[in-house]
């Protein structure tokens, strides 16, 4: 189940108010990629590609957490129903479907670790798995950015990106370019888009 578009937003601004931040932001940029690139492949749903990356990071409700931020979205979303938004809170950091290749901070207790990974185990990933993990690696808080630019902002922020989630990014960019049959930066409005 999901949400509607407005309900959404509404959960994203109630969410900001707990905790502020440029996430918020950023949430909103891969919303936007999220739709454009959906309605340039055809037969994705738009409307819920929008709403789903809308809420891939709204475990960062909850406070400054790493990964804590994907139990607590993955938890506070299967409570009130949503359970493929739930999904994306999970799936979204994970393009490899495992936590070795997580780039932060393991700051959530045993129990959150074992879930995430629990769940991880039990997904095969689909086109919304994979378009949302897209988007979150071409989402900044003031608008679209070039994937490699931003995944090397990561590496300099952490200290290490791992080739194979680097590899993985990139696959996904052309996978869903040649799906479209145009560039992914023209699709998303990089040049004019500001959230």
């Amino acid at each position: 189940m999901l949400p509607t578009r407005e309900k959404a937003e509404e959960i994203l601004r109630e969410a900001e108010e707990y905790n502020p931040g440029p996430w918020g932001n950023h949430s909103r940029v891969a919303a936007h990629c999220a739709e454009k690139i959906a309605q340039g492949c055809g037969d994705l749903d738009a409307d819920k590609v929008y709403i789903l990356g809308l809420l891939h990071d709204i475990g960062r409700k909850f406070g400054v957490r790493h990964l804590g931020h994907v139990s607590d979205g993955y938890s506070y979303m299967r409570s009130l129903g949503y359970d493929e938004v739930a999904r994306v809170c999970l799936t979204h950091s994970f393009n490899n479907l495992t936590t070795d290749e997580y780039i932060g901070k393991f700051d959530t207790t045993g129990e959150e670790l074992q879930m995430i990974q629990d769940a991880l185990g039990a997904i095969v990933p689909d086109e919304y798995d994979r378009l949302i993990q897209l988007c979150d690696s071409l989402a900044g808080a003031e608008g679209v950015l070039d994937i490699e630019e931003r995944m090397a902002d990561v590496k300099r922020r952490y200290g290490s990106y791992p080739q194979k989630k680097w590899d993985r990014n990139l696959e996904l960019k052309r996978y869903f370019e040649e799906r479209m049959g145009r560039d992914i930066y023209l699709v998303t409005e990089k040049e004019v888009f500001r959230p």
